[in-house]
């Protein structure tokens, strides 16, 4: 029985067991995760019912778990992971990956039957570990993806400068049955909500730690934005419109995403901007007019800058500027 309401009384005191799943936002000045949100949930539900088993899904620091634990000795506190991607998170639920629980224990495996009988699938991967394992999986797993986009959108900035066909060279390249043919389009950056604070927060997490490729991603994603923006420019438009905001294709999330850290760089530049995303229901979005007739938009704009290519903009593809070498998302 699932309870939907905004009384946390009534949500938490007859419940055998709460997920949490609230907002953890990298903060900048502390250079950690914000886990204030999750934090408050354990207190609340702790409070009310004691004996509840509480799952962690939010996106934690290592060792964050562990912390809970100490806090709360005798609690029944648990992380579980999730892997969703942006557009497909009721399918990736419905056939997962991979079901990862951390602690090992009668609770950890009622919470793993739950998930595993909630799947279309008939035998999705179960993994039981220790809590700080199971963190670092998450952040791990999410820098390898975002590593995997930095260097394809390097390869991306050499062909660019080099006046090479990127999609040959990707294609070559992912001929090779170790590398693989998929996440390898290039963008403008990778961004949304999870893989940016993720790798922040790992390379947070990595601070007494010998590293040098943690910090490469990072400063890469940072890089490609910079390429990005002075290879627009480089056609010295007057007026560059932004054509949708979205990471993806079918999202209607565009929190973080990679296009708006070019468009902080092109405003910086002194071009005007223009946006068209109908999500967006303002007169302006950071500063730019938000315009949602496409026939306008596309009248007064000398560059459209586009992350994936859209079929609606073919009539004026002398003006798109985008890096999508296949057509489709990473």
């Amino acid at each position: 029985r699932l309870t939907a309401t905004t009384e946390k009384t009534a949500a938490f005191r007859d419940a055998d067991l709460v997920v949490i799943a609230t907002p953890t936002d990298y903060n900048t000045e502390t250079l950690y995760f914000d886990t204030s949100t999750v934090e408050t949930v354990i207190a609340d539900v702790l409070t009310l019912s004691p004996s509840v088993i509480v799952v962690i899904k939010s996106t934690i620091p290592v060792g964050f778990t562990r912390r809970m634990q100490e806090r709360y000795p005798g609690a029944r506190i648990l992380f579980s992971p999730e892997f969703l991607r942006e557009g497909h998170a009721l399918y990736d639920n419905l056939h997962p990956s991979r079901i990862i629980l951390a602690d090992p224990g009668p609770d950890a495996q009622t919470f793993a039957t739950l998930l595993v009988e909630g799947a279309e699938d008939a035998d999705p991967p179960v993994m039981f570990t220790g809590s700080t394992e199971a963190e670092a999986i998450k952040l791990f797993s999410n820098t390898y993806l975002a590593m995997r986009v930095a260097y394809f959108n390097e390869l991306d900035t050499y062909a660019v400068q080099h006046g090479l066909d990127t999609r040959d060279i990707i294609r070559g390249v992912g001929l090779d049955p170790r590398i693989g043919t998929h996440y390898n389009n290039p963008s403008f950056g990778y961004g949304g909500y999870c893989l940016p604070k993720d790798t922040k927060q790992l390379l947070a997490n990595y601070r007494d730690v010998p590293q040098v490729l943690i910090q490469a991603i990072v400063d890469s994603n940072r890089t490609r934005k910079d390429f990005i923006a002075a290879d627009i420019l480089a056609a010295k438009p007057s007026t560059v419109g932004i054509y949708r905001l979205a990471m993806k294709s079918g999202s209607d999330n565009f929190r973080s995403s990679s296009v708006q850290g070019v468009m902080h760089r092109l405003a910086s530049a002194g071009v005007t901007l223009l946006v068209h995303e109908p999500l967006v229901r303002t007169d302006t979005f950071l500063g730019a007019e938000v315009v949602n007739d496409l026939d306008e938009f596309t009248a007064r704009s000398d560059v459209i800058v586009c992350n994936r290519a859209a079929p609606e903009l073919a009539a004026v593809r002398n003006k798109l500027y985008t890096r999508d070498a296949f057509g489709r998302d990473i």
